[in-house]
């Protein structure tokens, strides 16, 4: 498939055309530069989000119709009225009902002028008999790091039920931080240009992110089902700071965590917290006819302990013991208990309901990855070699990372690996349910397929990892990494740390197919789009995967 930025804005529809003023028109007292997206699906509807873009002078609450229709151009089957209120950035969400299950809908928006937005679609989710699901899964967009040309080739797959995204829809930093590298070559520097702390900030930052043309795309193409990783607040945050969080400097953590999670709430299309719950409890699961259950967590604000060491480089040799203490302590926790006895009582009632698949949407990587030793699979001077051809800035830590990593330390104390004992413990829900779950994680930046085994080397479930829409990866520092890994850690089957793209998961009664989409570039308009890798897992007894 070969497609370019272009292409983005003819898959959002020709309605989008309505929202573009021509050069004799006055531009619209409201506007929608946004887009429109949809999310939290349901047997019988859709959380349906917008925003309105008010005249400059005028900051009054919007009122706003919405419809929902059976075909692009059909006429409306179900209205209603929300408000696009000021006190949450103009962003409105209302959530459709009353639809049929396993059913594609188009929707859109009118404002009081007249000014209709652009169209989307999203399917409900299904009842009873289900065939396959076809599944897209997403993470890691970091806008400065390229153009989001998975998000084109998503909206343009003939089949997508739903779109999976696991975290880092926005990141925290500013214009001199992570990735301004490229962002400067590719005129993509994040709004604001600071690193951003208040409500103000994050509302600028998601803004930003929403008017791309490609995401609105995605989009527009299916619902998404949405959870946050660090970046919507800090980077590797956990329930109490986060590494990129100076209280000293920054102000307190728990002002800022509520300003980004409010932001989050108001530009994301996910169902407000129920009343009486935590903010950051927003683990929730979907269930797709008599086919699978999808079960969403939260690793990151509600439960997780602090992580035991900085991600693989800047750790000194005599700070190793104590490190790996920490990690080895059984009451840390990432999900939470809770959480946990939440997600064995999901799986239970998905297995008593006979359903062939429980799909565990998670944010970081479950599988024991050890620290790749580039020493022992290059040979010192390879290494001293490679150590030569890279940035300054760079050197030093990949030195570091390797005295690490050949002293036994893991490849990310930020994933399931800083964790190891709740990981047992959600291994032995996993048991308790009887269970076989596909974990998917997102976070690493990179193409996972694992094997996961509890600590008698039982296999206990399989694991896909979405890589990045945009983030950079360490292969674009150490190409082939990936390979490296495969060797150097028995539970991974395949890693790819090199490209760029999305995951596509499709299940049926059968089989789980795993398709690793990648796209050719993040750094060019034009692109192409091709499956690098396929990983089939069986339905019925653990069993390890097998390419396709």
């Amino acid at each position: 498939m070969t497609l370019n930025r272009r292409d983005a804005l003819r898959l959002m529809g020709s309605s989008a055309a309505l929202t573009l003023p021509t050069i004799a028109e006055a531009a619209p007292a409201t506007r929608f530069l946004h887009g429109v997206a949809s999310g939290d699906p349901a047997a019988d509807g859709a959380i349906l989000w917008t925003r309105a873009t008010p005249a400059s002078d005028d900051r009054g609450d919007i009122a706003l119709d919405w419809h929902v229709a059976g075909s692009e151009g059909g006429a409306a089957l179900a209205t209603g009225r929300t408000t696009a209120r000021g006190a949450r950035d103009f962003t409105a969400k209302v959530e459709a009902t009353g639809l049929k299950p396993g059913t594609e809908y188009w929707y859109w928006f009118t404002a009081p002028d007249g000014t209709a937005s652009p169209k989307g679609r999203f399917r409900t989710l299904p009842r009873g008999r289900t065939t396959d699901v076809a599944l897209a899964v997403v993470s890691c967009q970091l806008y400065p790091g390229g153009y989001w040309h998975a998000y084109t080739a998503i909206a343009a797959e003939p089949r997508v039920d739903a779109v999976l995204h696991l975290g880092d829809y926005i990141y925290e930093y500013g214009a001199e931080g992570y990735g301004a590298e490229i962002g400067r070559k590719l005129n993509r520097l994040p709004e604001p240009a600071h690193e951003i702390l208040t409500l103000a900030d994050y509302r600028t930052r998601h803004a930003q992110v929403k008017r791309d043309a490609a995401i609105q795309a995605a989009h527009a193409r299916a619902a998404f089902i949405c959870v946050w990783d660090d970046h919507e607040t800090a980077n590797d945050s956990w329930v109490g700071g986060a590494e990129n969080h100076d209280a000293a400097t920054e102000g307190d953590w728990a002002t800022r965590k509520a300003a980004a999670m409010q932001a989050y709430f108001e530009w994301m299309p996910i169902r407000d917290p129920k009343p009486g719950q935590p903010w950051a409890a927003i683990n929730r699961s979907f269930d797709f006819g008599d086919l699978a259950t999808l079960v969403m967590v939260e690793t990151r604000l509600l439960a997780r302990s602090e992580q035991a060491a900085p991600k693989g480089a800047g750790i000194e040799p005599e700070d190793y013991a104590a490190m790996m203490a920490i990690r080895a302590q059984p009451d840390r926790e990432l999900l939470g208990r809770g959480q946990q006895d939440w997600v064995e009582r999901e799986l239970a009632r998905s297995v008593k309901a006979k359903r062939p698949w429980q799909v565990l949407g998670n944010q970081v990587v479950m599988a024991r990855v050890p620290g790749p030793d580039l020493v022992r699979n290059m040979g010192a001077q390879g290494f001293a070699d490679l150590l030569n051809r890279l940035p300054a800035a760079y050197a030093p830590r990949i030195a570091a990372g390797q005295r690490s990593y050949r002293a036994g330390l893991p490849f990310n104390f930020d994933s399931w690996d800083g964790y190891p004992p709740a990981r047992e413990r959600l291994y032995a829900a996993f048991r308790r349910a009887k269970s076989r779950p596909i974990v998917l994680s997102g976070d690493s930046h990179a193409g996972w397929a694992n094997d996961l085994h509890d600590d008698s080397g039982r296999l206990v479930a399989n694991e896909f990892g979405a890589t990045a829409i945009s983030s950079p990866s360490y292969g674009s520092l150490l190409p082939g990494l990936g390979k490296v890994i495969e060797k150097d850690a028995p539970e991974v089957r395949y890693c790819d740390q090199d490209c760029k793209g999305y995951l596509l998961l499709t299940l049926t009664p059968s089989h789980a197919d795993a398709q690793f989409r990648t796209v050719s570039s993040v750094t060019t308009p034009d692109f192409t789009t091709e499956t690098t890798a396929r990983w089939r897992v069986a339905a019925g007894k653990p069993a390890p995967m097998t390419a396709v």
